[in-house]
Protein backbone atom coordinates (compact mmCIF):
# COMPACT_ATOMS: atom_id res chain seq x y z
CA UNK A 1 0.00 0.00 0.00
CA UNK A 2 1.32 3.30 -0.96
CA UNK A 3 1.65 6.27 1.38
CA UNK A 4 -1.14 8.18 -0.34
CA UNK A 5 -3.57 5.32 -0.05
CA UNK A 6 -2.84 5.06 3.67
CA UNK A 7 -3.58 8.76 4.24
CA UNK A 8 -6.87 8.43 2.34
CA UNK A 9 -7.98 5.52 4.55
CA UNK A 10 -7.20 7.54 7.70
CA UNK A 11 -9.31 10.51 6.51
CA UNK A 12 -12.18 8.18 5.70
CA UNK A 13 -12.02 6.66 9.17
CA UNK A 14 -12.14 10.14 10.84
CA UNK A 15 -15.13 11.14 8.74
CA UNK A 16 -16.98 8.07 9.85
CA UNK A 17 -16.22 8.81 13.47
CA UNK A 18 -17.62 12.31 13.10
CA UNK A 19 -20.85 11.12 11.53
CA UNK A 20 -21.24 8.72 14.38
CA UNK A 21 -20.92 11.59 17.01
CA UNK A 22 -23.38 14.03 15.16
CA UNK A 23 -26.67 14.92 17.03
CA UNK A 24 -30.11 14.04 15.77
CA UNK A 25 -32.09 17.30 16.57
CA UNK A 26 -35.45 15.85 15.72
CA UNK A 27 -35.05 13.11 18.30
CA UNK A 28 -33.77 15.52 21.14
CA UNK A 29 -36.34 15.61 23.97
CA UNK A 30 -35.27 19.19 24.98
CA UNK A 31 -35.49 20.72 21.53
CA UNK A 32 -38.45 18.80 20.39
CA UNK A 33 -40.66 20.07 23.33
CA UNK A 34 -43.55 22.40 22.11
CA UNK A 35 -43.23 26.23 22.73
CA UNK A 36 -46.13 27.75 24.82
CA UNK A 37 -48.47 29.91 22.70
CA UNK A 38 -48.64 32.76 25.29
CA UNK A 39 -45.00 33.55 24.73
CA UNK A 40 -45.46 34.51 21.14
CA UNK A 41 -48.65 36.36 21.94
CA UNK A 42 -46.89 38.28 24.71
CA UNK A 43 -44.09 39.22 22.37
CA UNK A 44 -46.50 40.44 19.72
CA UNK A 45 -48.48 42.37 22.35
CA UNK A 46 -45.36 44.11 23.65
CA UNK A 47 -44.33 45.12 20.14
CA UNK A 48 -47.88 46.42 19.53
CA UNK A 49 -47.86 48.40 22.77
CA UNK A 50 -44.54 49.96 21.82
CA UNK A 51 -45.98 51.11 18.53
CA UNK A 52 -49.05 52.50 20.31
CA UNK A 53 -46.83 54.43 22.73
CA UNK A 54 -44.87 55.90 19.86
CA UNK A 55 -48.07 56.84 18.05
CA UNK A 56 -49.49 58.39 21.25
CA UNK A 57 -46.32 60.37 21.84
CA UNK A 58 -46.37 61.57 18.25
CA UNK A 59 -50.00 62.67 18.63
CA UNK A 60 -49.20 64.50 21.88
CA UNK A 61 -46.14 66.25 20.48
CA UNK A 62 -47.64 67.20 17.13
CA UNK A 63 -51.27 67.88 18.10
CA UNK A 64 -52.08 68.08 21.83
CA UNK A 65 -48.92 69.79 23.09
CA UNK A 66 -47.81 71.32 19.81
CA UNK A 67 -47.87 74.94 21.09
CA UNK A 68 -45.71 74.07 24.09
CA UNK A 69 -43.08 72.27 22.06
CA UNK A 70 -43.09 74.94 19.40
CA UNK A 71 -42.50 77.53 22.12
CA UNK A 72 -39.69 75.49 23.64
CA UNK A 73 -38.08 75.12 20.26
CA UNK A 74 -38.48 78.80 19.56
CA UNK A 75 -36.81 79.69 22.85
CA UNK A 76 -33.69 77.95 21.65
CA UNK A 77 -33.33 80.06 18.55
CA UNK A 78 -35.73 83.02 18.76
CA UNK A 79 -35.21 86.10 20.90
CA UNK A 80 -37.22 89.21 21.74
CA UNK A 81 -35.00 92.25 21.60
CA UNK A 82 -35.98 95.45 23.41
CA UNK A 83 -35.95 98.62 21.34
CA UNK A 84 -35.34 101.28 24.00
CA UNK A 85 -37.27 104.52 23.74
CA UNK A 86 -35.34 107.78 23.85
CA UNK A 87 -36.02 109.59 27.13
CA UNK A 88 -37.70 112.96 26.73
CA UNK A 89 -35.71 116.16 27.08
CA UNK A 90 -35.97 118.66 29.91
CA UNK A 91 -35.85 122.18 28.54
CA UNK A 92 -36.02 125.65 30.07
CA UNK A 93 -38.61 128.32 29.25
CA UNK A 94 -36.61 129.45 26.22
CA UNK A 95 -36.11 125.97 24.76
CA UNK A 96 -32.53 125.53 25.99
CA UNK A 97 -31.68 121.95 26.93
CA UNK A 98 -31.27 121.11 30.62
CA UNK A 99 -31.23 117.32 30.13
CA UNK A 100 -31.15 115.09 27.06
CA UNK A 101 -30.28 111.52 26.08
CA UNK A 102 -27.50 110.42 23.73
CA UNK A 103 -26.69 106.94 22.38
CA UNK A 104 -23.53 105.46 23.86
CA UNK A 105 -22.03 101.95 23.73
CA UNK A 106 -22.13 99.46 26.60
CA UNK A 107 -19.86 96.42 26.75
CA UNK A 108 -20.93 92.94 27.86
CA UNK A 109 -19.53 89.43 27.72
CA UNK A 110 -20.46 85.74 27.79
CA UNK A 111 -17.87 84.43 30.29
CA UNK A 112 -18.14 80.77 29.15
CA UNK A 113 -17.21 81.88 25.62
CA UNK A 114 -14.58 84.39 26.74
CA UNK A 115 -11.12 83.55 25.45
CA UNK A 116 -8.07 85.74 26.02
CA UNK A 117 -4.47 85.25 26.99
CA UNK A 118 -2.85 86.98 29.95
CA UNK A 119 -1.66 89.96 27.90
CA UNK A 120 -5.10 90.52 26.34
CA UNK A 121 -6.79 90.29 29.74
CA UNK A 122 -4.44 92.96 31.07
CA UNK A 123 -5.21 95.22 28.09
CA UNK A 124 -8.95 94.70 28.52
CA UNK A 125 -8.82 95.40 32.24
CA UNK A 126 -6.88 98.62 31.65
CA UNK A 127 -9.40 99.86 29.08
CA UNK A 128 -12.26 99.10 31.49
CA UNK A 129 -10.57 100.83 34.41
CA UNK A 130 -10.09 97.59 36.37
CA UNK A 131 -7.26 95.47 37.60
CA UNK A 132 -6.84 92.00 36.02
CA UNK A 133 -7.94 90.46 39.32
CA UNK A 134 -11.12 92.55 39.36
CA UNK A 135 -11.85 91.57 35.77
CA UNK A 136 -11.44 87.86 36.56
CA UNK A 137 -13.75 88.16 39.54
CA UNK A 138 -16.28 90.00 37.42
CA UNK A 139 -16.26 87.29 34.77
CA UNK A 140 -16.84 84.62 37.43
CA UNK A 141 -20.17 86.17 38.51
CA UNK A 142 -22.28 84.57 35.79
CA UNK A 143 -21.20 82.14 33.07
CA UNK A 144 -23.85 83.34 30.63
CA UNK A 145 -23.86 87.13 30.87
CA UNK A 146 -22.03 89.99 32.64
CA UNK A 147 -21.78 93.71 32.00
CA UNK A 148 -18.16 94.69 31.51
CA UNK A 149 -18.79 98.45 31.53
CA UNK A 150 -21.95 100.35 30.76
CA UNK A 151 -22.22 103.66 28.97
CA UNK A 152 -18.56 104.03 28.01
CA UNK A 153 -16.95 106.53 25.66
CA UNK A 154 -16.98 105.70 21.97
CA UNK A 155 -13.20 105.45 21.86
CA UNK A 156 -13.09 103.00 24.76
CA UNK A 157 -15.62 100.76 23.00
CA UNK A 158 -13.61 100.88 19.77
CA UNK A 159 -10.38 100.00 21.59
CA UNK A 160 -12.03 97.04 23.37
CA UNK A 161 -13.56 95.63 20.19
CA UNK A 162 -10.20 96.09 18.41
CA UNK A 163 -8.78 93.40 20.73
CA UNK A 164 -11.01 90.86 18.87
CA UNK A 165 -11.76 88.89 22.02
CA UNK A 166 -14.16 86.00 21.74
CA UNK A 167 -17.25 86.45 23.95
CA UNK A 168 -17.03 90.26 24.20
CA UNK A 169 -19.92 92.22 22.68
CA UNK A 170 -21.28 95.76 22.41
CA UNK A 171 -24.83 97.10 22.65
CA UNK A 172 -26.10 100.70 22.31
CA UNK A 173 -27.81 102.38 25.29
CA UNK A 174 -29.00 105.87 26.14
CA UNK A 175 -27.07 108.05 28.56
CA UNK A 176 -28.32 111.27 30.12
CA UNK A 177 -26.41 114.53 29.56
CA UNK A 178 -26.85 117.67 31.68
CA UNK A 179 -25.38 120.73 29.91
CA UNK A 180 -25.99 123.13 32.82
CA UNK A 181 -24.06 120.93 35.24
CA UNK A 182 -24.19 121.76 38.94
CA UNK A 183 -26.02 125.07 38.39
CA UNK A 184 -29.31 123.28 37.62
CA UNK A 185 -28.58 119.94 39.30
CA UNK A 186 -31.15 120.30 42.09
CA UNK A 187 -33.88 121.15 39.61
CA UNK A 188 -33.38 118.50 36.90
CA UNK A 189 -32.06 115.75 39.20
CA UNK A 190 -30.57 112.66 37.54
CA UNK A 191 -31.27 109.09 36.37
CA UNK A 192 -29.62 105.78 37.20
CA UNK A 193 -27.97 103.34 34.77
CA UNK A 194 -31.38 101.91 33.94
CA UNK A 195 -32.46 105.40 32.81
CA UNK A 196 -34.96 105.77 35.65
CA UNK A 197 -35.32 109.12 37.44
CA UNK A 198 -33.83 109.31 40.94
CA UNK A 199 -34.11 112.98 41.90
CA UNK A 200 -35.71 116.25 40.81
CA UNK A 201 -37.74 116.60 37.62
CA UNK A 202 -36.28 113.32 36.35
CA UNK A 203 -38.07 111.57 39.22
CA UNK A 204 -41.22 113.71 39.32
CA UNK A 205 -41.94 113.16 35.59
CA UNK A 206 -40.53 109.66 35.21
CA UNK A 207 -43.61 108.31 33.45
CA UNK A 208 -43.80 111.17 30.93
CA UNK A 209 -40.08 111.27 30.23
CA UNK A 210 -39.49 107.52 29.91
CA UNK A 211 -41.87 106.81 27.03
CA UNK A 212 -42.53 103.19 26.00
CA UNK A 213 -39.93 100.68 24.80
CA UNK A 214 -40.52 98.74 21.58
CA UNK A 215 -39.77 95.08 20.76
CA UNK A 216 -38.28 93.11 17.87
CA UNK A 217 -38.50 89.31 17.37
CA UNK A 218 -35.45 87.74 15.72
CA UNK A 219 -33.79 84.38 15.12
CA UNK A 220 -30.25 84.04 16.40
CA UNK A 221 -27.63 81.42 15.70
CA UNK A 222 -25.61 79.68 18.40
CA UNK A 223 -23.07 82.51 18.38
CA UNK A 224 -25.74 85.08 19.19
CA UNK A 225 -25.84 86.62 15.73
CA UNK A 226 -29.17 87.79 14.32
CA UNK A 227 -30.15 85.64 11.35
CA UNK A 228 -33.54 87.12 10.46
CA UNK A 229 -36.57 88.96 11.83
CA UNK A 230 -39.78 87.11 12.62
CA UNK A 231 -43.19 88.66 13.16
CA UNK A 232 -43.94 92.35 13.41
CA UNK A 233 -41.79 94.79 15.36
CA UNK A 234 -43.30 97.23 17.85
CA UNK A 235 -41.65 100.60 17.43
CA UNK A 236 -40.64 102.50 20.60
CA UNK A 237 -42.56 105.62 21.65
CA UNK A 238 -40.09 108.27 22.77
CA UNK A 239 -40.68 110.14 26.02
CA UNK A 240 -42.36 113.54 26.18
CA UNK A 241 -40.30 116.72 26.55
CA UNK A 242 -40.84 118.64 29.81
CA UNK A 243 -40.79 122.43 29.51
CA UNK A 244 -39.86 124.13 32.78
CA UNK A 245 -40.42 127.68 33.93
CA UNK A 246 -36.71 127.91 34.76
CA UNK A 247 -34.64 130.44 32.84
CA UNK A 248 -31.22 128.80 32.50
CA UNK A 249 -29.45 132.18 32.39
CA UNK A 250 -31.12 133.39 35.59
CA UNK A 251 -30.53 129.97 37.17
CA UNK A 252 -26.82 130.04 36.36
CA UNK A 253 -26.30 133.59 37.61
CA UNK A 254 -28.23 132.94 40.84
CA UNK A 255 -26.10 129.84 41.43
CA UNK A 256 -22.88 131.79 40.92
CA UNK A 257 -23.95 134.52 43.34
CA UNK A 258 -25.00 132.17 46.15
CA UNK A 259 -21.86 130.08 45.65
CA UNK A 260 -19.69 133.18 45.98
CA UNK A 261 -21.67 134.40 49.01
CA UNK A 262 -21.21 131.09 50.80
CA UNK A 263 -17.46 131.24 50.19
CA UNK A 264 -17.15 134.92 51.13
CA UNK A 265 -19.05 134.50 54.39
CA UNK A 266 -17.50 131.11 55.19
CA UNK A 267 -21.00 129.72 55.39
CA UNK A 268 -22.29 126.16 55.37
CA UNK A 269 -24.78 126.50 52.53
CA UNK A 270 -27.11 128.87 50.71
CA UNK A 271 -30.18 129.05 48.48
CA UNK A 272 -31.83 131.48 46.06
CA UNK A 273 -35.40 131.46 44.73
CA UNK A 274 -36.48 133.78 41.89
CA UNK A 275 -40.21 134.03 41.09
CA UNK A 276 -41.96 135.79 38.26
CA UNK A 277 -44.33 138.05 40.21
CA UNK A 278 -46.80 138.22 37.33
CA UNK A 279 -47.18 134.51 36.56
CA UNK A 280 -45.88 132.71 39.66
CA UNK A 281 -43.33 130.82 37.56
CA UNK A 282 -40.09 129.82 39.25
CA UNK A 283 -37.29 131.36 37.20
CA UNK A 284 -34.47 130.03 39.39
CA UNK A 285 -34.09 127.55 42.21
CA UNK A 286 -30.41 127.47 43.13
CA UNK A 287 -28.56 125.81 45.99
CA UNK A 288 -24.99 125.47 47.14
CA UNK A 289 -23.32 123.04 47.74
CA UNK A 290 -24.37 121.27 44.59
CA UNK A 291 -23.17 118.35 42.45
CA UNK A 292 -22.47 117.48 38.83
CA UNK A 293 -25.21 115.16 37.51
CA UNK A 294 -22.85 113.64 34.93
CA UNK A 295 -20.36 112.61 37.64
CA UNK A 296 -22.01 111.43 40.84
CA UNK A 297 -19.13 109.74 42.61
CA UNK A 298 -18.86 110.24 46.37
CA UNK A 299 -22.10 112.21 46.68
CA UNK A 300 -23.32 113.25 50.12
CA UNK A 301 -26.74 114.19 51.46
CA UNK A 302 -25.65 117.81 51.84
CA UNK A 303 -24.97 118.01 48.11
CA UNK A 304 -28.20 116.34 47.06
CA UNK A 305 -30.57 118.35 49.28
CA UNK A 306 -32.66 120.95 47.50
CA UNK A 307 -32.49 123.28 50.50
CA UNK A 308 -34.86 125.88 49.07
CA UNK A 309 -37.62 123.27 49.28
CA UNK A 310 -36.54 120.82 51.98
CA UNK A 311 -35.02 123.01 54.71
CA UNK A 312 -37.36 124.87 57.03
CA UNK A 313 -36.53 127.62 59.50
CA UNK A 314 -38.28 130.25 61.57
CA UNK A 315 -38.92 133.12 59.13
CA UNK A 316 -38.29 135.82 61.73
CA UNK A 317 -38.71 139.44 60.72
CA UNK A 318 -40.00 138.58 57.25
CA UNK A 319 -43.39 137.99 58.94
CA UNK A 320 -43.74 141.55 60.30
CA UNK A 321 -45.17 143.03 57.06
CA UNK A 322 -48.06 140.54 57.24
CA UNK A 323 -49.04 141.72 60.72
CA UNK A 324 -48.86 145.36 59.65
CA UNK A 325 -50.88 144.57 56.53
CA UNK A 326 -53.67 142.87 58.47
CA UNK A 327 -53.76 145.64 61.07
CA UNK A 328 -54.30 148.13 58.21
CA UNK A 329 -56.73 145.85 56.37
CA UNK A 330 -58.96 145.59 59.44
CA UNK A 331 -58.83 149.34 60.09
CA UNK A 332 -56.91 149.11 63.33
CA UNK A 333 -54.07 151.31 62.07
CA UNK A 334 -52.93 153.35 59.07
CA UNK A 335 -49.38 153.69 57.76
CA UNK A 336 -49.08 156.93 59.78
CA UNK A 337 -50.51 155.61 63.05
CA UNK A 338 -47.98 156.24 65.82
CA UNK A 339 -47.01 153.34 68.09
CA UNK A 340 -45.00 153.98 71.23
CA UNK A 341 -42.16 151.47 71.41
CA UNK A 342 -40.35 153.06 74.36
CA UNK A 343 -38.58 151.94 76.44
CA UNK A 344 -37.66 149.39 73.76
CA UNK A 345 -39.29 146.41 75.48
CA UNK A 346 -42.66 144.93 76.30
CA UNK A 347 -43.76 142.36 78.88
CA UNK A 348 -46.15 139.60 77.81
CA UNK A 349 -47.37 137.36 80.67
CA UNK A 350 -44.04 137.56 82.44
CA UNK A 351 -41.80 137.31 79.34
CA UNK A 352 -39.93 140.33 78.01
CA UNK A 353 -39.63 141.10 74.30
CA UNK A 354 -37.03 143.69 73.31
CA UNK A 355 -35.89 145.77 70.38
CA UNK A 356 -32.20 145.79 69.56
CA UNK A 357 -32.24 149.59 69.82
CA UNK A 358 -34.89 151.73 71.59
CA UNK A 359 -36.74 153.89 69.08
CA UNK A 360 -39.47 155.64 71.02
CA UNK A 361 -42.55 156.64 69.01
CA UNK A 362 -42.69 155.11 65.51
CA UNK A 363 -45.30 155.17 62.78
CA UNK A 364 -46.47 151.82 61.42
CA UNK A 365 -44.30 152.42 58.35
CA UNK A 366 -41.29 153.06 60.57
CA UNK A 367 -42.01 149.92 62.62
CA UNK A 368 -41.42 147.92 59.42
CA UNK A 369 -38.50 150.10 58.33
CA UNK A 370 -36.71 149.74 61.67
CA UNK A 371 -37.94 146.14 62.19
CA UNK A 372 -39.30 146.87 65.67
CA UNK A 373 -40.40 143.82 67.61
CA UNK A 374 -42.25 145.90 70.17
CA UNK A 375 -44.26 147.81 67.56
CA UNK A 376 -45.16 144.59 65.75
CA UNK A 377 -46.23 142.84 68.97
CA UNK A 378 -48.46 145.75 69.95
CA UNK A 379 -50.29 145.48 66.63
CA UNK A 380 -50.56 141.67 66.88
CA UNK A 381 -51.94 141.70 70.43
CA UNK A 382 -54.94 143.73 69.22
CA UNK A 383 -55.93 140.73 67.07
CA UNK A 384 -57.49 137.41 67.89
CA UNK A 385 -55.15 134.39 67.48
CA UNK A 386 -57.53 133.02 64.85
CA UNK A 387 -57.03 136.12 62.68
CA UNK A 388 -53.27 135.69 62.60
CA UNK A 389 -53.52 131.94 61.99
CA UNK A 390 -55.97 132.40 59.12
CA UNK A 391 -53.78 135.10 57.56
CA UNK A 392 -50.68 132.93 57.74
CA UNK A 393 -52.60 129.94 56.37
CA UNK A 394 -54.03 131.95 53.48
CA UNK A 395 -50.57 132.99 52.30
CA UNK A 396 -49.33 129.39 52.36
CA UNK A 397 -47.60 128.83 55.70
CA UNK A 398 -48.23 125.38 57.12
CA UNK A 399 -49.39 124.27 53.64
CA UNK A 400 -47.53 121.94 51.30
CA UNK A 401 -46.43 123.85 48.18
CA UNK A 402 -48.49 122.74 45.19
CA UNK A 403 -45.64 122.17 42.78
CA UNK A 404 -44.76 119.05 40.82
CA UNK A 405 -41.52 118.40 42.64
CA UNK A 406 -40.52 115.69 45.15
CA UNK A 407 -39.42 116.64 48.64
CA UNK A 408 -41.19 119.99 49.08
CA UNK A 409 -41.95 120.32 52.81
CA UNK A 410 -45.01 121.67 54.59
CA UNK A 411 -43.37 123.60 57.41
CA UNK A 412 -45.06 124.05 60.77
CA UNK A 413 -47.91 126.28 61.93
CA UNK A 414 -49.63 125.09 65.09
CA UNK A 415 -53.42 125.43 65.53
CA UNK A 416 -54.34 128.82 67.00
CA UNK A 417 -56.36 127.25 69.84
CA UNK A 418 -53.12 126.09 71.48
CA UNK A 419 -51.43 129.51 71.37
CA UNK A 420 -50.55 131.22 74.62
CA UNK A 421 -50.27 135.04 74.66
CA UNK A 422 -46.46 134.91 74.50
CA UNK A 423 -46.66 132.56 71.51
CA UNK A 424 -49.05 134.90 69.72
CA UNK A 425 -46.57 137.68 70.35
CA UNK A 426 -43.51 135.78 69.08
CA UNK A 427 -45.35 134.46 66.02
CA UNK A 428 -46.00 138.06 65.00
CA UNK A 429 -42.29 138.47 64.30
CA UNK A 430 -41.70 134.98 62.94
CA UNK A 431 -40.89 132.70 65.86
CA UNK A 432 -42.84 129.57 66.76
CA UNK A 433 -43.53 128.60 63.14
CA UNK A 434 -41.31 127.33 60.34
CA UNK A 435 -41.27 127.60 56.56
CA UNK A 436 -39.05 126.91 53.56
CA UNK A 437 -37.47 129.64 51.45
CA UNK A 438 -39.89 128.88 48.62
CA UNK A 439 -42.87 129.30 50.97
CA UNK A 440 -41.64 132.73 52.08
CA UNK A 441 -41.09 133.85 48.47
CA UNK A 442 -44.55 132.55 47.57
CA UNK A 443 -46.19 134.43 50.46
CA UNK A 444 -44.68 137.71 49.23
CA UNK A 445 -46.63 137.44 45.97
CA UNK A 446 -49.50 138.92 48.04
CA UNK A 447 -47.63 142.22 48.19
CA UNK A 448 -46.28 142.06 44.63
CA UNK A 449 -49.69 141.27 43.10
CA UNK A 450 -51.70 143.96 44.88
CA UNK A 451 -53.14 141.66 47.52
CA UNK A 452 -53.57 138.45 45.50
CA UNK A 453 -51.78 135.20 46.31
CA UNK A 454 -50.95 133.39 43.06
CA UNK A 455 -49.86 129.75 42.73
CA UNK A 456 -46.22 129.01 42.01
CA UNK A 457 -45.16 126.61 39.28
CA UNK A 458 -42.05 124.88 37.94
CA UNK A 459 -43.81 124.37 34.60
CA UNK A 460 -43.99 127.12 32.02
CA UNK A 461 -47.39 128.81 32.11
CA UNK A 462 -49.09 129.63 28.83
CA UNK A 463 -52.30 130.94 30.39
CA UNK A 464 -53.19 133.91 32.57
CA UNK A 465 -52.83 133.14 36.27
CA UNK A 466 -55.66 134.00 38.63
CA UNK A 467 -54.87 134.64 42.28
CA UNK A 468 -56.76 134.46 45.56
CA UNK A 469 -57.63 137.79 47.14
CA UNK A 470 -56.09 138.16 50.60
CA UNK A 471 -55.54 141.93 50.96
CA UNK A 472 -56.90 145.00 49.25
CA UNK A 473 -54.72 146.61 46.55
CA UNK A 474 -54.37 149.73 48.72
CA UNK A 475 -52.97 147.73 51.66
CA UNK A 476 -50.56 145.81 49.44
CA UNK A 477 -49.27 149.03 47.87
CA UNK A 478 -48.75 150.57 51.31
CA UNK A 479 -46.72 147.55 52.40
CA UNK A 480 -44.56 147.81 49.25
CA UNK A 481 -43.76 151.41 50.16
CA UNK A 482 -42.69 150.24 53.63
CA UNK A 483 -40.53 147.50 52.14
CA UNK A 484 -38.95 150.12 49.90
CA UNK A 485 -38.06 152.12 53.04
CA UNK A 486 -36.32 149.02 54.48
CA UNK A 487 -33.81 149.16 51.61
CA UNK A 488 -33.30 152.91 51.85
CA UNK A 489 -31.51 155.24 54.26
CA UNK A 490 -32.39 154.40 57.85
CA UNK A 491 -33.61 150.90 56.93
CA UNK A 492 -32.12 147.56 57.89
CA UNK A 493 -30.97 146.51 54.39
CA UNK A 494 -29.54 149.37 52.31
CA UNK A 495 -27.08 146.91 50.77
CA UNK A 496 -30.04 145.29 49.01
CA UNK A 497 -30.41 148.32 46.71
CA UNK A 498 -30.03 147.46 43.02
CA UNK A 499 -28.35 149.64 40.45
CA UNK A 500 -31.01 151.11 38.17
CA UNK A 501 -34.00 149.45 39.83
CA UNK A 502 -36.14 150.33 42.82
CA UNK A 503 -36.44 147.46 45.28
CA UNK A 504 -38.22 146.62 48.50
CA UNK A 505 -37.93 143.73 50.90
CA UNK A 506 -37.38 142.45 54.41
CA UNK A 507 -34.34 140.93 55.99
CA UNK A 508 -34.18 138.32 58.72
CA UNK A 509 -31.57 136.84 61.04
CA UNK A 510 -32.04 134.14 63.64
CA UNK A 511 -30.18 131.65 65.75
CA UNK A 512 -30.36 128.14 64.34
CA UNK A 513 -32.45 125.62 66.19
CA UNK A 514 -30.63 122.57 67.51
CA UNK A 515 -32.78 120.08 69.34
CA UNK A 516 -35.17 121.90 71.66
CA UNK A 517 -33.05 125.04 71.91
CA UNK A 518 -30.92 127.41 69.87
CA UNK A 519 -27.26 127.04 68.98
CA UNK A 520 -24.92 129.81 70.08
CA UNK A 521 -23.17 131.69 67.28
CA UNK A 522 -24.95 129.71 64.55
CA UNK A 523 -27.23 131.84 62.42
CA UNK A 524 -29.40 131.79 59.35
CA UNK A 525 -29.50 135.01 57.37
CA UNK A 526 -32.04 135.76 54.67
CA UNK A 527 -33.66 138.47 52.62
CA UNK A 528 -36.85 138.42 50.54
CA UNK A 529 -37.98 141.26 48.33
CA UNK A 530 -39.24 142.42 44.94
CA UNK A 531 -38.45 144.81 42.09
CA UNK A 532 -39.29 147.20 40.54
CA UNK A 533 -41.20 148.29 43.61
CA UNK A 534 -44.13 150.12 41.94
CA UNK A 535 -44.90 147.31 39.49
CA UNK A 536 -43.01 144.21 40.69
CA UNK A 537 -41.82 141.84 38.01
CA UNK A 538 -39.79 139.46 40.18
CA UNK A 539 -39.57 138.25 43.77
CA UNK A 540 -36.17 137.12 45.02
CA UNK A 541 -35.53 135.23 48.27
CA UNK A 542 -32.00 134.51 49.54
CA UNK A 543 -30.89 132.37 52.48
CA UNK A 544 -27.34 131.86 53.79
CA UNK A 545 -26.83 129.13 56.37
CA UNK A 546 -24.28 129.65 59.18
CA UNK A 547 -22.24 132.65 57.99
CA UNK A 548 -19.10 132.73 60.13
CA UNK A 549 -16.88 135.46 58.72
CA UNK A 550 -17.75 138.13 61.27
CA UNK A 551 -21.02 139.30 59.66
CA UNK A 552 -24.33 137.53 60.06
CA UNK A 553 -27.20 140.03 59.69
CA UNK A 554 -29.56 139.28 56.82
CA UNK A 555 -29.21 142.74 55.29
CA UNK A 556 -25.42 142.41 55.16
CA UNK A 557 -25.11 138.75 54.15
CA UNK A 558 -28.15 138.04 51.97
CA UNK A 559 -28.90 141.62 50.88
CA UNK A 560 -25.96 141.94 48.42
CA UNK A 561 -26.89 138.62 46.78
CA UNK A 562 -30.45 139.88 46.36
CA UNK A 563 -29.16 143.09 44.78
CA UNK A 564 -26.98 141.33 42.20
CA UNK A 565 -29.62 138.72 41.31
CA UNK A 566 -32.27 141.43 40.85
CA UNK A 567 -30.08 143.47 38.51
CA UNK A 568 -29.08 140.53 36.35
CA UNK A 569 -32.54 138.96 36.22
CA UNK A 570 -34.38 142.15 35.26
CA UNK A 571 -31.84 142.86 32.53
CA UNK A 572 -32.23 139.30 31.24
CA UNK A 573 -36.01 139.71 31.16
CA UNK A 574 -35.67 143.04 29.33
CA UNK A 575 -37.23 145.13 32.11
CA UNK A 576 -36.14 148.78 31.66
CA UNK A 577 -34.54 150.52 34.68
CA UNK A 578 -36.90 152.72 36.67
CA UNK A 579 -34.12 154.67 38.43
CA UNK A 580 -31.26 156.77 37.14
CA UNK A 581 -28.27 154.50 36.68
CA UNK A 582 -25.75 156.11 38.96
CA UNK A 583 -23.62 154.95 41.89
CA UNK A 584 -25.78 154.67 44.97
CA UNK A 585 -24.63 155.48 48.48
CA UNK A 586 -25.02 152.44 50.69
CA UNK A 587 -25.27 153.44 54.32
CA UNK A 588 -24.49 151.21 57.23
CA UNK A 589 -27.35 148.86 57.97
CA UNK A 590 -29.12 149.10 61.29
CA UNK A 591 -28.83 145.62 62.84
CA UNK A 592 -32.49 145.64 63.84
CA UNK A 593 -32.89 141.89 63.38
CA UNK A 594 -30.80 141.43 66.49
CA UNK A 595 -33.94 141.73 68.60
CA UNK A 596 -35.26 138.52 67.09
CA UNK A 597 -32.61 136.34 68.68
Amino acid sequence: MSFLEGMAKKKSAKAGAVSVRSVNYSSSPLLASPTPAWRSKFLVAMVGLGFCALIGRAVYVQIVGASFFLKQGEIRYARTLDLPASRGRIIDRNGLILASSVRVPSLWAIPKDFDADKKQRAQLAKLLGMTPKELDGHLDDNPNFVWLRRQVDEQVAKDVLALNLKGVHQVPEYKRRYPEGEAAAHVVGFTNLEDKGQEGIELAFQRDLSGRDGTRRVIKDRLGRVVEDIGDSVQPADGRDIELSIDSKVQFFAYQRIRDAVAQNKAKAGSVVVLDAQSGEILALSNFPSFTPNDRKNLSGDQLRNRALTDTFEPGSTMKPFIAAWAMETGRVTPNTVIQTAPGSINITGSTIRDAHPHGALTVAEVIQKSSNVGTVKMAMQMQPREIWELYTQVGFGQKPQIAFPGAVTGRLRPYKTWRPIEQATMSYGYGLSASLLQIAHAYTVFARDGELIPVSLMKNHDTVNGMRVLSPKTAQSIREMLHMVCGPGGTAPRAQALGYSVGGKSGTAYKQEGKGYAEKKYRSWFVGMAPINNPRIIVAVMVDEPSNGVHFGGDVAGPVFSEVVQQTLRTLGVPPDLDVRPQIVQNAIPAEEESF
